[in-house]
């Protein structure tokens, strides 16, 4: 079995790390503080790494179970976008990205009106481009449930877009 080394393996997680706990928590600095916490408890397990069978998915599955109790404690209600999480769109002029810019801004507020397990689903595959598998691992569900969970929220964002960007409303 390979060896796993908390530099090569482990510390180029930080930004995925991050990502999930600021989708959780919708706080920067509580997404911080869990990264920060996820790194300590995975460093302080190191004995154990060659247990794991994913040692990313374990480190997302502590991420996510930090965020979580912290999120339930601080009842967040915000997201604060960052660069990473933004596509950027070419746009020949400002109207146009204008346009492009708020219609993120709606996909990004669609999103975080889902529900928990769907939005951090989305997340997961959409944004961090994980497989079905590992999401089924880290949230502890089946593959089918993170499947149909995942079409749910894609059709519900689509959906609502429509409604929004057709009808206004």
């Amino acid at each position: 079995m390979q060896e796993i080394s908390f530099r090569d393996d482990i510390l180029p997680l930080k930004d995925k790390l991050f990502r999930l706990a600021l989708r959780i928590t919708f706080n920067r600095a509580e997404a911080e503080d869990v990264v920060q916490e996820t790194l300590i408890r995975v460093w302080n397990k190191r004995d154990e790494w060659t247990q794991f069978g994913s040692v990313e998915a374990y480190c997302l599955t502590v991420a996510r179970n930090l965020a979580i109790d912290r999120s339930e404690r601080r009842d967040a209600q915000t997201v604060e976008l960052t660069p990473d999480m933004e596509e950027t769109f070419d746009a020949s002029n400002p109207y146009e990205s204008l346009v492009s810019k708020e219609r993120l801004i709606l996909i990004h507020r669609l999103m975080n009106e889902l529900p928990e397990k769907q939005r951090l689903i989305m997340q997961l595959r959409d944004v961090e481009g994980k497989s079905y598998k590992e999401i089924a691992v880290v949230l502890s569900l089946t593959e089918e449930q993170v499947k149909v969970n995942l079409f749910r929220a894609r059709q519900k964002v689509k959906q609502r877009f429509i409604d929004i960007e057709g009808y206004g409303l």
